[in-house]
């Protein structure tokens, strides 16, 4: 169903819409005066003062959206991930923008939750009115079931997630404003270039929707447990169908220790390695195989819970340990086409094929038209070569050096830079950012190469055997069997010819491993989606480039 289909009939309140509406026409006034007018006059000076500006309006609009809640604060996370359309003082500004807000009376909530579910005392033996949880479209609290013998014990325990009141007509007046708004940017000509604003706030609009609808949600929570059926290592809370509705839920309570909680994590035994190690192997199973996975991966929505059914000795090594997931409200569905590009990226950057990779990053639209696609394979080569093997801490410390000689060899790409990140990346990116600072806080050394080789050649021998048997299986690894990775990566530089040969393979080999050895350049975003990975590199150099322009000038 289309979002303007689910929205009915709108009720919009027109002072909250004139406020929203007043607000983004100030900021669009703003760079029509600075960037069109004045720069024309006095470019010094506007390029001067851009960088401090765009963080000034970044943090006026946090402020509004914390002000004003229901969606303004999701379409900051949103637009915190549009990296390729918006200055990074603006995403960076936005990246800490916490869906969180000063919570409902529980006087309020109660009697939604009693609308939509009945008398409370025929289902739960308590309730706790103070929440649990408060966020910009509903509020968490836990609660005990009433037992099935109708006594007054509590029973198993839940936690009830509803709607705030009033927040669908909210939603209904936002996303009314921020579609003006949508059509009134895309007659700003390097917005226009890179991004369909429209239909980015219907891809939006259709988001919120779904996470506003609790039968869904349900559905959800039922796909991913039977998703990881049989897993021991990963649990999905149990949602009670017959306690539920579209705008109230009721689900098993599962809290456990927070995923960022580290002294509590050691101190129950459990391995920070091993839960990082499984947060990224969950997402691998979740992205590459399922085609469908949790999008909302931040520190509040998981949980790790120590295996206390197990016997365990703490000289036979770390406690086992489960991980948990919970609010599946923004999930990502990754369709079959979209999914096997995906895996095509996936086998180049574990074959260290750059073309292979460049073209499937084409399919998934990562590159504006007339993109010079033997360039870019020839940069990403180079950044492949280079970052294979680091682990989470040296890929998110770009060094500033490395930075400066790979945009010397790749000027002329990082000055047209073209590209762009598909609308249907944008909250798989917005998930690997998140798991990247997840996955290094808990275990910044964590080898994510070991998740890519692993996941890349399950795909490559379900391919092969699929489409051309074990001949072609054999011949796709041979060179990943037969040939020892570092000679690999010079022989294909010599190829490009990008390998400077000396008098004798020796002095070749040395001059080879001091070049990699000296260029470690590291990415900020973590390598569990190579396209993102590659983008994100380029991306980076771009900004930097820009930055030292307007030093320069």
């Amino acid at each position: 169903m289309s979002a303007t289909r689910r929205e009915g009939e709108a009720v919009i309140d027109r002072a909250r819409y004139r406020r929203i509406t007043r607000f983004f026409a100030g900021m669009i006034a703003h760079l029509i005066w600075w960037d069109l007018v004045l720069r024309r006059i006095v470019p010094g000076r506007v390029l001067a003062s851009r960088s401090e500006r765009w963080r000034d309006l970044a943090r006026r609009f946090r402020q509004l959206a914390v002000e004003m809640g229901g969606v303004l604060i999701k379409l900051g996370q949103f637009l915190s991930t549009r990296v390729d359309v918006l200055p990074l003082e603006i995403t960076d500004e936005l990246k800490g923008l916490q869906d969180e807000v000063p919570p409902v009376d529980s006087t309020a909530i109660m009697a939604m939750v009693e609308n939509e579910l009945g008398p409370l005392s025929e289902r739960f033996a308590d309730i706790e009115h103070t929440p649990l949880a408060a966020a910009s479209l509903g509020q968490v609290h836990r609660a005990w079931l009433r037992p099935r013998d109708g006594s007054d014990e509590r029973g198993a325990p839940v936690v009830i997630k509803v709607q705030r009141p009033g927040i669908v007509n909210l939603v209904r007046t936002d996303l009314a404003a921020l579609r003006v708004v949508a059509r009134w940017i895309m007659h700003y000509p390097p917005i226009r270039r890179r991004a369909d604003m429209p239909a980015l706030m219907e891809e939006f609009a259709e988001t919120l929707w779904e996470e506003l609808d609790y039968e869904q949600e349900a559905e959800n929570v039922e796909r991913f447990a039977e998703m990881f059926a049989g897993n021991e290592g990963v649990y999905i809370p149990f949602v009670y169908r017959r306690h539920s509705t579209g705008r109230a839920l009721v689900l098993e309570n599962v809290e456990a220790i927070k995923i960022i909680d580290l002294p509590a994590i050691e101190a129950a035994g459990i391995s920070r390695a091993e839960v990082a190690s499984r947060l990224l192997d969950t997402y691998f199973q979740q992205i590459f195989k399922e085609g469908f996975f949790h999008a909302d991966p931040h520190p509040g929505n998981l949980f790790v819970q120590p295996r206390l059914d197990l016997p365990w000795d703490p000289e036979d090594g770390p406690r086992p340990f489960c991980l948990i997931f919970v609010d599946f409200g923004m999930v990502g569905h990754i369709e079959d086409l979209m999914g096997e590009n995906l895996r095509t990226v996936l086998v180049g950057v574990t074959q260290q094929d750059a073309w292979a990779l460049t073209k499937a990053e084409q399919d998934l639209g990562f590159f504006l038209p007339g993109a010079n696609l033997q360039r870019i394979a020839e940069a990403q080569s180079v950044i492949l070569d280079e970052i294979w093997g680091r682990n989470l801490l040296e890929l998110a410390q770009p060094d500033p050096q490395e930075v400066q000689e790979l945009t010397r060899e790749f000027k002329d790409l990082l000055f047209d830079f073209p590209f762009q990140i598909p609308q249907d990346f944008l909250y798989l990116g917005r998930a690997i950012g998140i798991l990247s600072g997840l996955a290094s806080l808990l275990n910044p050394e964590i080898n994510i190469w070991y998740q890519i080789e692993t996941y890349g050649q399950e795909v490559i021998r379900s391919r092969q055997v699929r489409q051309a048997g074990w001949e072609a299986l054999l011949a796709s690894l041979k060179p990943l069997v037969t040939v020892p990775a570092r000679l690999e990566r010079v022989l294909t530089a010599a190829e490009q010819g990008r390998l400077q040969v000396q008098t004798t393979p020796d002095q070749a080999t040395r001059q080879r491993l001091e070049r990699v050895e000296h260029k470690l350049f590291r990415l900020q975003m973590s390598v569990l989606a190579a396209a993102g990975m590659i983008s994100g590199t380029l991306l980076y150099l771009h900004r930097n480039r820009n930055r030292k322009e307007d030093q320069d000038d």
